[in-house]
């Protein structure tokens, strides 16, 4: 991503604002034990605003005088020992910002630009999820609040203008999906060979790495009734060959995540071939539905009839309106957005738009039968209709 890239970024999303003041904080780096960090991931919109993937920093975009301002975060002589060195003048020229400050200059610019803006924009929404959020935002919000008249979340812009992926991003996901199907084919091949979960992770974390590439999310390696816990990460069962071992695996490339599931089973028993091929049957008629200008609302709707049609066709289902039953059995949503986020935002759309890329991922999971089917795929909406970036890897049992 160059500095041109960057700056119309900041255009356009100034734009949606009227020419506002936004800032924005990347991410902290936390404490993982004792003296130890965690590992580390950039905030998303940081991200996608910055290029910068370092932790700490912060971004001024006035919208007014298309000004940009990098704020560094104060480091300690040993932090810069430990950790080296940043080069600024790289961080300047990549981003296009005018000019860095120093967070012990932070506030008083802030106040500064209060003289001029009576709005702060920064992307702030806490999610209602059980594990603790990044403190870098709240921190920021905490401050804007202190200084400007009035705070105003600035993320559904951000996610709309996120939503629509440039060509840049799509190549992206792109190089971030092959090299997940390179890991899933030669897991595959060898399928036979392992024993235990961990054994198939270590090998998928093995290409990613040679690759230079890391894990978009923690992988899914789920045998038998494993599968039907949606994020179990254990990844430490027996494989059992008349067991299904579901993989939910993505690498990701240049910021950039791939997100694919497939179902696999040395030795199935016509009760596995059964709820695979459902599974199987009602993904090609989902993504087949796909297209520019379809409406949210009826994409939903019409998936929500072909995962009835599955599940009636397993004996699972007997009437269409048993609203329970039919989540019992698939109890998740059928795609989320695919970008710097495993789960981007696509801007609460009321259609699917050409540049939109999500995922496909109907499942069936029966707990009583220990049986956990998925498969998912990647898919561009295109401009006369859709392209799955995954097709090459066979949804085979």
């Amino acid at each position: 991503m160059d500095s041109e890239k960057i700056k119309k970024r900041h255009e356009q999303l100034t734009a949606q604002l009227s020419g506002g003041l936004v800032v924005v904080s990347s991410y902290d780096q936390v404490q993982l034990s004792n003296d130890m960090v965690a590992p580390f991931l950039q905030e998303a919109n940081f991200l996608w605003l910055t290029g910068i993937t370092l932790p700490g920093w912060k971004v001024i975009i006035d919208g007014i005088r298309q000004h940009v301002v990098l704020v560094r975060p104060s480091r300690s002589e040993a932090e810069v020992i430990f950790d080296g060195k940043t080069d600024e003048e790289a961080l300047l020229e990549t981003t296009g910002a005018n000019e860095i400050i120093d967070e012990t200059d932070f506030e008083t610019r802030l106040r500064q630009l209060s003289r001029q803006h009576t709005i702060a924009y920064t992307p702030y929404r806490p999610h209602p999820h059980h594990f603790v959020m990044n403190p870098a935002p709240a921190e920021l919000h905490s401050l804007l609040c202190r200084i400007f008249p009035k705070v105003v979340d600035c993320s559904d812009q951000l996610a709309r203008l996120r939503a629509i992926k440039s060509p840049e991003e799509i190549a992206a996901i792109r190089r971030a999906v092959k090299l997940t199907i390179m890991a899933f084919t030669a897991v595959r091949a060898q399928l036979e060979e392992y024993r235990y979960e961990y054994e198939v992770e270590a090998d998928m974390t093995r290409a990613f790495r040679r690759a230079n590439a890391a894990h978009a999310y923690q992988p899914i390696i789920a045998g038998g009734s494993h599968a039907v816990t949606l994020h179990y990460v254990e990844n430490s069962g027996r494989i059992m060959k008349n067991q299904a071992l579901l993989i939910d695996v993505g690498a990701r490339v240049d910021g950039y995540a791939a997100d694919i599931t497939r179902t696999y089973c040395l030795k199935p028993t016509k009760r596995q071939q059964q709820v695979h091929a459902a599974v199987e049957n009602a993904h090609r008629r989902i993504i087949a539905l796909l297209r520019p200008d379809l409406l949210i609302a009826d994409y939903l709707r019409q998936v929500d009839e072909i995962m009835k049609d599955a599940l009636g066709e397993v004996g699972l289902l007997k009437n269409r309106d048993d609203t329970e039953t039919y989540r019992k059995y698939f109890p998740h949503a059928i795609s989320h957005g695919l970008g710097i986020d495993v789960h981007d935002s696509l801007g609460a759309p009321r259609y699917f738009q050409p540049g939109m890329v999500l995922t496909v991922e109907p499942g069936i999971y029966i707990e009583e039968e220990h049986i956990g089917v998925r498969i998912e795929d990647d898919i561009l909406i295109t401009a006369d209709g859709h392209e799955n970036l995954s097709r090459a890897l066979s949804t085979s049992l």
